[in-house]
């Protein structure tokens, strides 16, 4: 009888290299959304950008704060030089960075490429000072492309073998309510990318159908709820 050799998972560090660290335009430009709908002018501002690849998001919320900061597990060439850099392995648990570090901690689809999303989400909260933000964005399984690919192939869209092993983790909308939930965040909200690919070709669904109809349209959804006073995760 054939043995099947065993299959060795991929480090942290080669699942970040497959995604080549970068997301799509309406990935960014819904955070942008999320942020400057969030924004208290009170004090400065400074934005954590947890699993930051090359960091893109900057572009698109360096006019909302006054400070951002990347965290992963690797730093990228493009990785702009001047902007702050925190190494640390996102499996492995807690960040080298104090309690109550940022006004808003940002994950953008990163999630999906750990091993313990529950500890990942409650190490973002530790990172949010309170009456912060947290948002966490990653592939929608209930959009229609990816309801017809699980018919289809038996696997959401986003984790097929061509996503794997970058991708590991899929989550359902109720996954993302529930842990935030168990980090005790208030005010969550759901979004959308407003943007989705129609299965079967390379191009995407019309706007106003991604736009009414965005949960069924979008390829990419968020969650953001808002750390409570107390600090207590």
């Amino acid at each position: 009888m054939t043995q099947t050799a065993p299959i060795t998972p991929a480090s942290t560090e080669e699942r970040a290299r497959q995604s080549l660290g970068s997301s799509s335009q309406p990935i960014y430009e819904m955070v942008r959304r999320l942020v400057a709908a969030r924004i208290d002018r009170e004090h400065p501002i400074k934005l954590l950008d947890v699993g930051c690849g090359t960091g893109n998001l900057h572009d698109f919320v360096d006019k909302l704060v006054d400070q951002y900061e990347g965290v992963d597990v690797l730093q990228y060439e493009t990785y702009p030089s001047h902007l702050p850099f925190h190494k640390i392995d996102l499996d492995s648990g807690r960040a080298d960075l104090p309690d109550a570090y940022a006004d808003f901690v940002v994950a953008v689809e990163t999630i999906e490429h750990l091993e313990n999303p529950r500890a990942f989400m409650r190490e973002l909260v530790r990172l949010c000072r309170p009456g912060g933000w947290v948002i966490v964005t990653t592939p929608n399984q209930l959009s229609l492309l990816s309801k017809l690919t699980l018919l289809v192939k038996n696997q959401f869209n986003a984790f097929t073998e061509t996503n794997y092993p970058a991708h590991i983790t899929a989550l359902l909308e109720i996954d993302l309510r529930r842990m935030a939930a168990e980090c005790k965040l208030v005010e969550t909200q759901i979004g959308y990318s407003h943007s989705g690919r129609i299965p079967g070709v390379s191009i995407g669904w019309p706007k106003l159908l991604s736009r009414f109809l965005a949960k069924s349209f979008s390829d990419n959804l968020s969650i953001t709820g808002r750390k409570g006073q107390s600090g207590v995760v």
